[in-house]
């Protein structure tokens, strides 16, 4: 081969042999996902479920580690501290990514800082409930009860700083009303009272809800989620009669600050590629979630918003988590 087809054929292979340089294979190990909650819950459904289909595709074993404790706190340290090299991630949900920054005035982790979005995975709604024998009917006849009748109406939550308490804060600020908040020590309790007509209502999981939904025991008036539930389209959503309300419980997929673009566009587009096929969105939808599956940019400017919604209601309502 002369000088010059020798030059010619190195310049035709070199971008390609550079390229492979510079994208080493992915994943080359088990990649360890993170839930920053118990497990056997529906965010750990969620990531056992991504898991198992990531595995099957990359022939990489994804481990599901549940670590819960401090609502989420823990577990997103994890990840945020951990080497941005991919085989590190973490599946969490809106109090550690969007209501705890506003809540605490120290976290040992920067949401924006340390970690990188990859995608909101999906959504859940709250259905604001109420007892039986509240004369409401929908979501418009409470609102105008509670304007009629102020200070005399009262809700219910999981805790302090809860989105159960909070989606009761941001439905005030939205419409003036002026309904008393009466905190729980998690949802059950609040539930039994509020069938019991101790309290008036309850922003309350899907979950524990729908039974006592179902049994008459609890009338739902709406869902929190921007638009209705699919699998409750009988139920209109908050939005309706409040335009902009969303409080809903979504999900999301990080990973620390720094891992490489190519990763995380390779994780967006094998976990949307499945959870967008129509079986898997009837099959989690079943689950009670609602497929999202944006793109990292997309999700990158949702959590600014939700940052910025709470930590409004947060400073609205002066409550403090530490």
């Amino acid at each position: 081969m002369n000088l010059k087809a020798w030059l010619i054929a190195v310049s035709l292979i070199f971008p390609f042999a550079t390229d492979a340089a510079q994208d080493p294979p992915y994943p080359v190990r088990p990649i360890r996902l993170i839930v920053p909650s118990p497990a056997g819950g529906g965010m750990d459904t969620l990531a056992r479920f991504i898991g198992q289909r990531l595995t099957e595709q990359w022939h990489q074993q994804v481990v599901v580690d549940t670590r819960p404790g401090a609502t989420g706190i823990i577990g997103t340290d994890i990840v945020a501290k951990a080497a941005p090299d991919g085989h590190t991630l973490l599946l969490a949900w809106v109090s550690p990514l969007a209501i705890n920054p506003g809540l605490y005035s120290k976290l040992p982790y920067d949401v924006n800082r340390d970690l990188a979005p990859i995608m909101r995975v999906a959504t859940t709604p709250n259905i604001l409930v109420v007892t039986p024998s509240l004369n409401v009917a929908s979501i418009k006849d409470f609102i105008a009860l509670a304007k009629a009748k102020p200070g005399q109406l009262s809700y219910a939550s999981s805790g302090i700083g809860g989105l159960s308490h909070l989606a009761g804060e941001l439905l005030k600020n939205m419409t003036g009303v002026n309904i008393v908040h009466v905190p729980y020590k998690g949802t059950p309790p609040a539930i039994l009272d509020l069938i019991a007509g101790r309290m008036h209502a309850l922003f309350a999981a899907a979950a524990p809800a729908l039974p006592h939904i179902k049994t008459g025991r609890l009338k739902a008036i709406a869902v929190s989620t921007a638009e209705r539930f699919p699998d409750l389209p009988e139920i209109p959503a908050v939005s309706e009669a409040v335009p902009g309300f969303a409080a809903e419980t979504w999900y999301g997929l990080m990973a620390p600050a720094g891992t490489p673009r190519r990763i995380i566009r390779k994780l967006n587009a094998e976990i949307a590629r499945f959870l967008k096929d129509p079986g898997v969105a009837q099959k989690l939808s079943a689950e009670g979630f609602i497929v999202v599956a944006d793109s990292p940019q997309d999700f990158a400017r949702y959590i600014q918003s939700e940052l910025t919604k709470w930590r409004t209601v947060i400073k609205e309502i002066g409550i403090r988590a530490d």
